[in-house]
């Protein structure tokens, strides 16, 4: 089943049961999908689904950051609450080691050596680890790596 329909058949599930909560974020998601789809006129596939999805989660933890700092306790209840039902549309997250192993191949592979291969590397790794690790503690996996 793809993801997209997945998504939608849990929105159904979340109707009939009704929780509205997760049903207001997995509209939200649903409409952010949409709404890419009408952008870029092209039919949603997994891949495009993943990256939505990871947008609407970096959203959600700049937004429960800024909430935390102004001590908006309810709004970072809600976020968090958002942020949880995104997750599960993630597939399984990699280990710091599984990351460390695909930086270390990537950087046999490429050959790149000190900062200025930052970018290049990070095109070789971005393909490989979209949806299954959080990119920015790859960046800095990688910055680290490249620097020591």
């Amino acid at each position: 089943m793809a993801l997209k329909d997945r998504i939608t058949e849990d929105m159904k599930a979340a109707m009939r049961a009704r929780e509205p909560e997760r049903l207001s974020a997995i509209r939200m998601l649903l409409a952010a999908i949409k709404q890419r789809e009408v952008d870029e006129r092209v039919q949603a596939d997994d891949a495009l689904v993943l990256s939505t999805v990871e947008k609407l989660i970096k959203q959600r933890r700049d937004a429960i950051a800024q909430f935390e700092a102004g001590g908006r306790a309810d709004l970072v209840a809600k976020e968090t609450a958002e942020l949880n039902v995104l997750s599960a549309y993630l597939p399984q997250q990699l280990s710091e080691a599984e990351v460390a192993a695909a930086i270390d191949a990537a950087i046999a592979e490429t050959g790149a050596f000190g900062p200025a291969a930052m970018g290049k590397l990070m095109a070789v790794l971005k393909p490989r680890l979209a949806g299954r690790a959080d990119m920015g503690q790859v960046s800095a996996l990688v910055r680290k790596r490249l620097q020591g």
